[in-house]
């Protein structure tokens, strides 16, 4: 197991990945934030507290979806169901889907699939905290990204959060 990003480079990492997303979209005018069901929850749920420092809370329009039955890979087995929360249209409106980690982009075309159900949007950006850039099955890839890795098929990124796991870290499994 080796440590890609410790407790103390997790927050500096969120903190300037929120700083980003601010600077492209100044207020967070006409945009909105989605964290995809149920590991991106943790990272988005932190890149919204982190915004909420330099925006109102009441201009943050932040969502979350389950695309559980948008997955190309759902009869591999049964999947937990998750709650999408979308209180409001996306309609013309800049998207910003945000989740911990990019493989092979399956969950993101999924994750695209199942934001037609609400709208279509005028732009669809992404937010990734971990980018594993040599695994993509589907041409894919992160507008925002915390921090790009070289890993095999083998290995695994495993992101704990302390609400969780206990305790913050990011860790390469062989």
């Amino acid at each position: 197991m080796k440590t890609i990003l410790t407790e103390e480079q997790l927050a500096i990492t969120i903190q300037r990945l929120s700083y980003q997303l601010l600077e492209n979209h100044i207020g967070l005018e006409n945009t909105v934030l989605i964290g995809i069901q149920p590991r991106g929850i943790f990272f988005s749920n932190r890149i919204v507290k982190e915004i909420s420092k330099e925006v109102p809370t009441d201009k943050i329009q932040y969502g979350k979806l389950d695309i559980t039955f948008y997955r190309d890979d759902v009869r591999q087995g049964l999947h937990a169901l998750n709650r999408t929360e979308i209180p409001y249209s996306i309609e013309k409106r800049n998207v910003i889907l945000i989740d911990d980690v990019l493989y092979t982009g399956r969950t993101i075309r999924a994750a695209l699939d199942a934001l037609q159900d609400f709208g279509r949007p005028a732009k669809v950006e992404l937010c990734i905290l971990i980018d594993r850039r040599f695994s993509r099955e589907l041409p894919i890839q992160s507008d925002y990204t915390g921090q790009s890795i070289d890993s095999i098929i083998g290995q695994k990124v495993k992101v704990f959060w302390r609400e969780k796991d206990g305790k913050e870290e990011v860790v390469l499994i062989d």
